[in-house]
């Protein structure tokens, strides 16, 4: 049977790919899309989310949900993603209608309406909206199976400050309710998704599929490499937000360590830092399976094996 998920995002180009990844695979069952203001404001990820789902084939639903952090005015990455946040190849007007209903009902009608732990939520951007639906209607918290999430950084330090990762330090309050709620926890750090860079190789493999997917992949990844090698030096750029769905496929592609995990709220210097204890030396009971390490082949081998099926 199919393993039930929810995608929360901001697409971002790294997003689209996850999202594509996911309905490319049978074992997975998307029930639906909630959209959150993060990479581009909420007008533009619930555009892209519906014009992703249409270019993949699918009539997923797409819910918009919240519009700024919980706490704090927004912050966005079109100096990353460029002004849609799927810069790098012109997508038609999405037709799938959005969805009428706010994302964080959704999330927690969908919740409700299915046996407990049967329903993993993989966000991929900020936390926000998986925050108000825990604040909103605690009794959800104990129905989900798992959350896989995309976020924070250890060793490999920030990309938006030099302390935090983008989606946690846009919305640090929802974050740490995310991480305090007890449902069990996968991180997807930096210091994973930066072990998981493409190549010039991989980017010319996915325009030779000759399909809409494929082009769309390669033309994205033309995009947004240009930031990373510039910033980084790479050879290529990190794909993110993959690593949350090909977890869902295939965890042994994935090494870490279950270890407790904070969330810088206050600090002017180190807010949305994700303080992990790697070493287990505060004596905190652990609450995240904190990852590590990425088998970067066989990652980039699955990708290219399930997109090839769009």
């Amino acid at each position: 049977m199919p393993r039930k998920i929810i995608i929360d995002t901001d697409p971002g180009q790294d997003d689209a790919v996850a999202i594509l990844l996911a309905l490319a695979s049978p074992e997975l069952e998307v029930l639906c899309l909630t959209a959150v203001a993060g990479n581009v404001p909420l007008a533009l990820t619930q555009r892209n989310a519906r014009q992703i789902v249409e270019l993949a084939g699918r009539q997923t639903p797409v819910h918009a949900g919240c519009d700024a952090p919980l706490k704090r005015k927004l912050v966005t990455a079109e100096y990353v993603h460029g002004k849609t946040g799927l810069d790098g190849i012109p997508l038609p007007e999405p037709t799938l209608p959005l969805h009428p209903q706010h994302a964080v009902d959704a999330i927690i009608e969908t919740l409700r309406a299915h046996p407990p732990g049967t329903i993993t939520l993989c966000p991929l951007g900020p936390l926000t909206n998986i925050a108000t639906a825990f604040r909103r209607a605690p009794d959800i918290i104990p129905r989900v199976a798992e959350i896989v999430l995309m976020g924070g950084a250890y060793f490999e330090v920030g990309n938006v400050t030099p302390a935090a990762e983008f989606n946690i330090y846009v919305d640090p309050e929802a974050a740490e309710i995310v991480f305090k709620s007890g449902v069990p926890l996968v991180v997807m750090p930096l210091d994973v998704t930066h072990k998981a860079l493409t190549s010039r190789e991989w980017v010319e493999e996915m325009r030779a599929l000759g399909t809409p997917v494929g082009q769309a992949v390669a033309s994205w990844t033309d995009f947004f490499e240009r930031f990373d090698t510039a910033k980084y030096g790479s050879a290529g750029a990190p794909l993110h937000d993959p690593c949350v769905i090909a977890y869902l496929l295939e965890p042994s592609l994935f090494t870490g360590r279950h270890v407790n995990v904070e969330i810088e709220t206050v600090s002017e210097l180190t807010l949305g830092m994700t303080v992990a204890d790697w070493w287990r030396v505060t004596g905190r009971e652990p609450n995240a399976m904190f990852m590590g390490g990425v088998d970067r082949d066989g990652f980039y081998r699955l990708l290219t094996e399930r997109l090839g099926r769009l």
